[in-house]
């Protein structure tokens, strides 16, 4: 997941330059953690090994001949050779755990076409037998499984409520017009440490969390909340769920005025939900932490870790983007995690 929280004092000129180094980032670093799971033991097939070289090659080759164009040739390789055969791959077992082999038959067809491999073979011809057998119900737990990966957000009112906040938030930049101008973001609620410190404006700590450059600003956002709430969400209720995230990302805005206020970094006016997202990431590390012995609750906060790990490298990599509101943020979060965790985590 990357989630990004710009500052708006830099962002206009630099847009294009900015999403072409984002797809850039995610060209190298996805294949990079595909290949680090293949040691993994039992780890990734020699297929997908294959497919991420073939991705980090062609990335390369294009930096070094059409550099402003390189995230975006990388990024359509990383997105034919690697995400649509781990999703078509992921789809392809959801139909036959309902008892469509026909239709998983198909799509794993469709997608030897990009994924030409031995496992995609098998798994082909695995729905070509199980098609011709006698009809049988779908598995119960794998059908129940499935229906609640179908209905992500039900149980998680708060997500969704998140969700719409921000989404009619753009909707209000939209209508007021200049959208991308600074000041109009300012004029909106945008986190100004000056305004808060010398104007007691500290609605912006929280205004500022709702308000997003551009559509690709808040598809990050809101797909990285889609991801990791509904979960969580569901673990700790509602009201707690609500609480954290807000919590998160006041935290994240206050610590970046109280940075500034220390002089560790420069002013800046900075918007977007990354701090809360961030947070969400910081709760799940408390809750994984605390019942560290229960089942798998290692390997998710190994994952978690890893997010935290790619997270801060797109941080450094990208200077428009405030590392210092995701840091706070995952912080508050995890502090938050630690208070909140129930006695006993549901694997």
């Amino acid at each position: 997941m990357f989630d990004i929280k710009h500052q708006t004092s830099n962002l206009t000129p630099r847009f294009v330059t900015d999403l072409n180094h984002i797809f850039l980032f995610l060209a190298v670093i996805s294949p990079l953690v595909v290949l680090a799971r293949a040691w993994r033991p039992g780890g990734t097939h020699r297929s997908w090994r294959v497919a991420a070289i073939i991705v980090l090659s062609i990335t390369g080759i294009s930096w070094i001949f059409v550099r402003n164009q390189s995230g975006y040739i990388g990024g359509g390789a990383w997105f034919v050779l690697l995400f649509v055969p781990t999703i078509g791959l992921r789809k392809a077992n959801e139909l036959a755990m309902r008892g469509r082999f026909k239709s998983a038959r198909q799509l794993s067809r469709l997608l030897q076409i990009l994924h030409p491999s031995a496992q995609m073979r098998e798994q082909t011809r695995l729905f070509r037998v199980l098609e011709h057998r006698e009809p049988t119900a779908p598995q119960p737990a794998a059908w129940n499984a499935q229906q609640d990966r179908d209905r992500r957000l039900k149980g998680a009112p708060a997500v969704l409520t998140f969700i719409v906040l921000n989404v009619l938030a753009f909707v209000f930049e939209l209508v007021r017009g200049d959208w991308r101008n600074p000041e109009a973001f300012h004029e909106l609620g945008a986190l100004d440490s000056n305004s808060v410190l010398i104007a007691h404006e500290y609605w912006r700590l929280l205004t500022a969390l709702f308000l997003h450059y551009d559509l690709f600003h808040l598809g990050f956002n809101l797909f990285a909340l889609y991801v990791l709430g509904p979960g969580l969400e569901r673990m700790i209720g509602t009201v707690r769920f609500s609480l954290c995230y807000l919590i998160s990302g006041i935290g994240s805005t206050g610590g970046i005025v109280l940075l500034t206020l220390g002089h560790v970094i420069r002013p800046a006016e900075v918007i977007g939900a990354s701090g809360c997202v961030m947070g969400i990431v910081g709760a799940w590390a408390g809750f994984l932490l605390r019942d560290r012995h229960a089942p798998r609750a290692k390997e998710r906060l190994l994952n978690i870790l890893m997010i935290v790990a790619i997270q801060t490298l797109f941080d450094i990599a990208t200077p428009q983007v405030s590392m210092s509101a995701h840091l706070c943020g995952l912080v508050t979060g995890f502090l938050v995690g630690l208070v909140l965790a129930p006695k006993r985590l549901s694997m």
